[in-house]
């Protein structure tokens, strides 16, 4: 008989990448937009999108609806492309690339450190920022259309246990 407070065997506490978000902030010069969305395509099978701009911030010469960069959302191989990000850091990370709810980002400041890509003089060196949202299963609750609900405190993830599921599953060093 299984222990109700079991929580190592239970399946419904196990942790997944759930999408990796690839972004490229690039303001409002055109040239690296268009760099940004060729290295983007270049990274992943997904098509990436460019990211509008939603407010007027005159000092920066920004106004509703100018282009401002571009973005990639991955759920497919996700774990594959994650473990090349990861090597492209060394597979070190700091603690403060995670939030409280689970999930962590972090940048990569030149894109020819990712195994598998190289040098593109067209490109030049640029970089990009990745955010990885973690889930279990169940979270979907909270995204339905009709009759969802709010995810219970219990099934929340914390710090701990993501800096713990990156560790083990992707042998990543995690710094304090």
């Amino acid at each position: 008989m299984v222990s109700v407070n079991n929580k190592m065997n239970n399946p419904m506490r196990e942790i997944k990448v759930s999408k990796l978000t690839l972004n490229v902030g690039v303001g409002k010069n055109e040239a690296m937009l268009k760099k940004g969305l060729i290295l983007l395509s270049k990274l992943s099978d997904v098509k990436p999108v460019s990211t509008q701009s939603s407010k007027r911030i005159p000092g920066w010469g920004l106004r509703p609806g100018l282009k401002i960069g571009c973005k990639s959302t991955v759920r497919k191989g996700s774990k594959e492309l994650l473990k090349r990000l990861l090597q492209s850091k060394e597979n070190r990370l700091s603690s403060k690339n995670f939030d409280l709810n689970g999930n962590l980002s972090f940048g990569i400041a030149e894109y020819i450190d990712i195994p598998g890509l190289e040098y593109d003089p067209d490109l030049k060196i640029m970089g990009l920022e990745v955010a990885v949202t973690l889930e279990r299963p169940g979270f979907r609750i909270k995204k339905k259309k009709v009759a969802s609900k709010k995810i219970g405190r219990s099934h929340l993830i914390s710090k701990e246990e993501a800096i713990n599921f990156i560790k083990e599953n992707f042998s990543v060093e995690v710094v304090a």
